[in-house]
């Protein structure tokens, strides 16, 4: 595993650079506008502006970060959809939780059943009464 990190390439896109700036009520959250510049750091009008939205929300087992893309032209657009993207982002996350769930539910070993690819061999899985 060092070797890999080791070996993978660690270089800056000077195609692909942006400024960010942040902008935050210090309540709910936190809109980032990054703003595409070229290799000089001069703009580069070839690109659209991207809005970032940023906020948490509490679950059972603690605050759940999200990042979400806002579709707006201006920070003012951008902080006027905030809410809506938030929803989004919010559902989103759920709906993958749920396959999660679903996912590890349907790997569980079954006494009596052959474990999968990768499972443990026959005869080491937990048994209940």
């Amino acid at each position: 595993m060092a070797d890999e990190v080791a070996d993978a390439d660690i270089a800056m896109d000077s195609a692909n650079l942006y400024i960010e700036e942040s902008f935050t009520d210090r309540r709910v959250g936190t809109v980032q506008r990054l703003t595409p510049v070229t290799a000089d750091g001069e703009p580069d009008a070839q690109r659209p502006v991207i809005f970032i939205g940023q906020t948490q929300i509490l679950t059972p087992r603690g605050s759940l970060p999200l990042n979400f893309e806002i579709e707006a032209a201006s920070l003012g657009e951008a902080i006027r959809r905030f809410g809506e993207s938030a929803q989004l982002a919010v559902e989103n996350t759920m709906q993958r939780l749920d396959e999660l769930r679903r996912e590890s539910a349907s790997s569980l070993i079954v006494p009596g059943q052959a474990a999968g690819a990768g499972g443990p061999p026959p005869g080491s899985a937990i048994q209940m009464p």
